[in-house]
C-alpha cells in the first residue's frame, strides 16, 4: 500500500495538512490539491504532490484524482459559526466540490472515498437546550440542518451513500464535531471558537486591555475534538467497514464560558466578560454521542480539553508575536 497514490483535497486547511503530515510521516505517496496559493496554506510539504487547482471545475477534479487509490475529500468554503452563519450561500456552493470529487474518483477506479462531514447535520430542535443529550448518528434526521452549510453537508451525505450503492464506489463518512489545534485559522473571521478565544486573551494580555468579548450568552455548551485525535479517526474510518455516516468528535462537553476559563488558567489571567448577544452563536447545546464508534473501531477522541488547549494556545501566542508582538 506504502506506493498507493492518496489524494488530500483542502490539504491546504487545517485538517488536510495535519493529515497530509501523518500520510507523510507513514511514508505514503500523497498528492496535496487546495484552490490556494501554496504560500497560504497552513502546511507545506516540499517531498508532496503540491497543487492548486479549484475543485468546483468538473475538469479539475478529474486531474486531481487521476491514479489515485484513495481520496481524502476535506475541501470546502467554510469556517467559524460567523462565517457561516452570513456566507449560506458559499457554504452551498461546496456541494460542486463534492460531487465533481465524487464523479471525479468514480471514473478514476478510486478504492476509498472519505467525505468530512459535519455536525451541523444534525437536526436543530435537538440541540435548543445547552444540557443536552449526546448526538447520535440517527439525530440527523427528519432533517433540520444548520441552514446553508449543513444542508450541503448532509445532501452530500447522500450523494456518498448513493455513490456507493449505484456505482460501487467505496465511501465513507464522518461528522466532524469542532476539530481544533494549531497550525489553523484564529484571526480573519473564519476562526472556530477556540482559536478565537486564544486570539482574544493573548491580545488581552498582551495590551494590557483586560476585557473579553463572548458571543452569545457563554452558556452555550459544545464539545471540541483535538486534530491529532481527528487525524487518526478520519483514516480509522476510512479503513473500516462503517458505511453510515459516523461521529468523529470528543464526549467532553463544556460551556464557552467554560472555555474561556481555561484559557484564562492557560495565559494566567483573569480577564472581565462582555457578552455581545446578538452575534452569531448556533446552536444553545451540541455534544457527540460516541456509542457507535467505541462499538465498531474500539476507540474515541480522548485528548482531554485542557490539553490540547494549552497546545493550541502555546501556537497562536507564537503566530500572534510574529504579526503584533
Amino acid at each position: 500500500m506504502a506506493g498507493d497514490l492518496i489524494v488530500v483535497a483542502g490539504a491546504g486547511g487545517f485538517i488536510g495538512g495535519h493529515l497530509v503530515a501523518d500520510l507523510k510521516a507513514q511514508g505514503r505517496q500523497v498528492r496535496a490539491v487546495d484552490i490556494k496559493p501554496t504560500s497560504a496554506w497552513y502546511q507545506l510539504f516540499e517531498d508532496v504532490d503540491n497543487v492548486v487547482l479549484d475543485l468546483q471545475v468538473r475538469e479539475n477534479s478529474a486531474q486531481a484524482c487521476a491514479g489515485a487509490r484513495t481520496v481524502y475529500q476535506l475541501a470546502a468554503d467554510m469556517g467559524g459559526m460567523g462565517f457561516i452563519e452570513n456566507n449560506k450561500a458559499l457554504c452551498m456552493l461546496s456541494v460542486l466540490i463534492n460531487t465533481h470529487m465524487l464523479m471525479a474518483a468514480r471514473d478514476a477506479g478510486v478504492n476509498r472515498f472519505f467525505f468530512s462531514s459535519s455536525a451541523c447535520v444534525y437536526n436543530a430542535e435537538k440541540q435548543s437546550d445547552p444540557h443536552v443529550t449526546p448526538l447520535r448518528e440517527r439525530d440527523a434526521y427528519p432533517a433540520m440542518p444548520e441552514d446553508g452549510y449543513g444542508w450541503e453537508k448532509l445532501f452530500s451525505e447522500r450523494m456518498c451513500r448513493h455513490f456507493r450503492e449505484d456505482f460501487g464506489l467505496e465511501t465513507r463518512v464522518a461528522r466532524y464535531h469542532n476539530v481544533y489545534g494549531p497550525h489553523g485559522t484564529w484571526e480573519g473571521g473564519r476562526e472556530k471558537a477556540p482559536a478565537a478565544i486564544c486570539r482574544k486573551v493573548i491580545h488581552a494580555k498582551a495590551t494590557g486591555e483586560h476585557t473579553i468579548e463572548i458571543w452569545g450568552t457563554g452558556e452555550q455548551t459544545r464539545s471540541f475534538m483535538y486534530i491529532d485525535d481527528c487525524v487518526h479517526g478520519t483514516q480509522a474510518i476510512l479503513g473500516s467497514d462503517i458505511l453510515e455516516p459516523i461521529n468523529l468528535g470528543s464526549s467532553e462537553l463544556v460551556t464557552i464560558n467554560e472555555l474561556v476559563s481555561i484559557v484564562e488558567g492557560i495565559a494566567g489571567i483573569t480577564l472581565t466578560r462582555n457578552y455581545k448577544l446578538d452575534a452569531p452563536r448556533g446552536v444553545n447545546g451540541r455534544n457527540s454521542d460516541n456509542t457507535m464508534i467505541l462499538d465498531r473501531l474500539g476507540w474515541e477522541p480522548g485528548t482531554k480539553l485542557r490539553t490540547g488547549m494549552e497546545k493550541t494556545y502555546r501556537w497562536i501566542y507564537d503566530e500572534y508575536m510574529k504579526t503584533h508582538g
